[in-house]
């Protein structure tokens, strides 16, 4: 049984923190996991960022409400849904994700908790530390050949667990630094992908 498991952001969805630092023109905020590869580090700098400017969580979930999947996004996770299991493996939170979800179909979600005070981010919650590689470790247990996409640095555990990791529209440095993985930039060349990850798994 195959399983496929995707990033959220920069795959599906646009990157939730460049759009909250356009809206805001705090251009602190536009660092991702592209940017910085330790997550901690990250969000650290995020959440001063947010005290600094005292931006509240309703002013980022404003953000959400107008933004909506990548061009091609729900096709191609239709698509996906009809040949395998599907799985959304994010660094993002569930007050972030869940109205996102809904225009993606609904598919599951695995991903972090806020922690909110006074509609304040307080601080975050990761569900698991390399949530993403635990969680394909996790389905590597139950049997499911796994077939994963991601875009940056925080990905690339999640493809290497994987029996099959690719690519999807990545900045140059990950595709320097990660030359083992195939490079796809659009949702054409990402089922072509994945249908010959497919190939090669049954070979196996």
């Amino acid at each position: 049984m195959k399983l496929a498991c995707l990033d959220l952001e920069g795959v599906l969805v646009p990157e939730i923190w460049i759009n909250v630092a356009e809206l805001t023109g705090i251009d602190d905020l536009r660092l991702t996991t592209r940017d910085i590869p330790d997550y901690d580090e990250l969000m650290t700098h995020r959440l001063k960022m947010l005290d600094k400017h005292d931006l509240k969580l309703s002013v980022i979930q404003s953000v959400i409400d107008n933004m909506g999947p990548l061009p091609g996004a729900r096709e191609f996770v239709d698509w996906l849904r009809e040949r395998y299991q599907l799985v959304i493996l994010s660094d993002t939170f569930y007050e972030f994700g869940m109205p996102l979800m809904r225009q993606l179909g609904s598919p599951t979600l695995f991903c972090h908790k806020l922690e909110i005070r006074d509609d304040r981010i307080a601080n975050y919650r990761l569900r698991q530390p390399d949530q993403k590689r635990e969680a394909v470790k996790a389905f590597h247990s139950l049997n499911f050949h796994v077939i994963a996409a991601g875009d940056s640095y925080n990905d690339t555990s999640m493809l290497t667990e994987a029996d099959a990791g690719i690519l999807f529209s990545p900045p140059q440095n990950v595709i320097d630094e990660f030359p083992q993985f195939p490079v796809t930039n659009n949702y054409e060349e990402l089922k072509q992908a994945f249908l010959e990850a497919d190939k090669r798994i049954d070979a196996d």
